[in-house]
């Protein structure tokens, strides 16, 4: 089965990451955007056919009208998993940049999906981890949500997070969790080290065997009357520490690895 992604930047990114693209569907007089004239321009690289179409149709297969008039096919992306995850961690050498994993316990909503794998890709982490059961999966909303950035981002889904934190340890990965009740706070740490965090589901937070397989807790300080922030803010508050600590030495990393 194709996988559908719509939306003018996911389209493009997925060309630009290299995707296979199978068929180009365009709403008439797009022909001008600089972003669709790339998508065409690839596409067409690409032997691929593209059809122009009304915005109606594209409505119907997109299952939503936010899809700035570009639907596309492509080959099935195959995600990685626990044995890619170690690979990824294995190649991460850099002295300025250790391991940077990001874990998601029962993420389910696909806009905290996307808006997490987006801010993961900005700060250049080694893998986003998600779980195959009670988690959104990479859905064409989900990559729409984060603008592209799941094209870029190694992705890696497990069936046992907790088991996976535990190997992330014995690879030498310290393991930091994000707690509304953590004594400490998130600036805490020390994190110019290969680090992995866990970021838990909306309202719920971590399960506790999740929590309880965590090196350090840590929290958030908040000044208001709402005790929690969104989970994609909080991660991507928490990716940001994580990055300014390391003085922003994203260069020092070199190309992002390939996924699959």
């Amino acid at each position: 089965m194709p996988e559908i992604l719509y939306g003018r930047n996911p389209v493009l990114e997925a060309l630009r990451a290299g995707r296979q693209p199978r068929r180009l569907l365009v709403a008439a007089g797009l022909e001008g955007d600089r972003r669709v004239a790339e998508v065409l321009a690839r596409t067409a690289d690409a032997d691929a056919p593209v059809e122009v179409t009304e915005r109606r149709r594209l409505d119907d297969i997109a299952h939503t009208q936010h899809h700035q008039g570009l639907v596309a096919y492509f080959d099935r992306r195959q995600l990685g998993g626990l044995h890619r995850l170690r690979e990824l961690v294995a190649d991460e050498r850099s002295a300025a940049w250790p391991a940077l994993v990001l874990c998601l316990d029962e993420v389910q909503d696909p806009q905290n999906l996307g808006a997490l794998v987006r801010s993961a890709e900005a700060c250049r982490v080694t893998a986003v981890v998600t779980l195959r059961h009670r988690s959104a999966s990479v859905s064409a909303a989900v990559v729409k949500a984060s603008a592209g950035a799941t094209e870029h981002c190694p992705l890696v889904r497990v069936t046992n997070l907790r088991q996976t934190l535990d190997g992330l340890r014995s690879w030498g990965v310290w393991v930091v969790g994000l707690d509304a009740d953590a004594a400490e706070r998130h600036d805490a740490p020390d994190y110019r080290v290969p680090v992995a965090l866990v970021v838990g589901a909306e309202g719920t937070g971590m399960r506790s065997l999740t929590r309880a397989s965590c090196d350090r807790l840590v929290r958030l300080p908040m000044g208001g009357r709402v005790r929690s922030l969104n989970a994609a803010v909080a991660g991507s508050l928490l990716l940001y520490e994580v990055a300014r600590q390391r003085d922003f030495a994203f260069a020092s990393r070199g190309p992002m690895p390939a996924d699959g």
